[in-house]
């Protein structure tokens, strides 16, 4: 069943690094999360999307997934991530879908793969998140 991506984006708390990189979510279900971020403003010095970027908005789509499946009884935290850049970006959007490989009750493994505006891969990413019994002090 679909979830209103603008109103989960809402949930964020705002001025966070998501609103920073100008990530935006696009769809969100059970079964996969899509969102996108620009390319300008996200650059290393060389004029390359910034691999750290990349990393980003894998890491916030696959987290809006395993929240997706975790809360409100649980609450997810990145645990690991790992990125594997396959080709340079270095304009217009970047787009990511991230899908569950597992879900369990105290993780979840999401693969994340982000794409250029051509549709050529950038990125492939998985990310494992703890689910914790508890929200996290702030």
């Amino acid at each position: 069943m679909p979830i209103d991506a603008a109103e989960m984006q809402q949930t964020f708390t705002p001025g966070q690094l998501n609103d920073r990189m100008g990530i935006e979510l696009l769809s969100v279900t059970a079964d996969e999360v899509r969102g996108r971020m620009p390319v300008e403003g996200n650059r290393q010095p060389y004029g390359l999307l910034h691999g750290g970027a990349s990393g980003v908005l894998a890491e916030t789509l696959g987290s809006v997934l395993a929240a997706v499946h975790a809360l409100p009884e649980r609450f997810p935290v990145g645990l690991e991530l790992s990125c594997t850049h396959h080709r340079a970006a270095t304009e217009g959007w970047v787009t990511g879908v991230a899908r569950p490989l597992h879900v369990g009750r105290s993780t979840s493994t999401h693969e994340i793969v982000l794409t250029d505006e051509q549709g050529r891969r950038t990125c492939t990413a998985k990310l494992t998140c703890l689910h914790r019994d508890t929200r996290p002090q702030v």
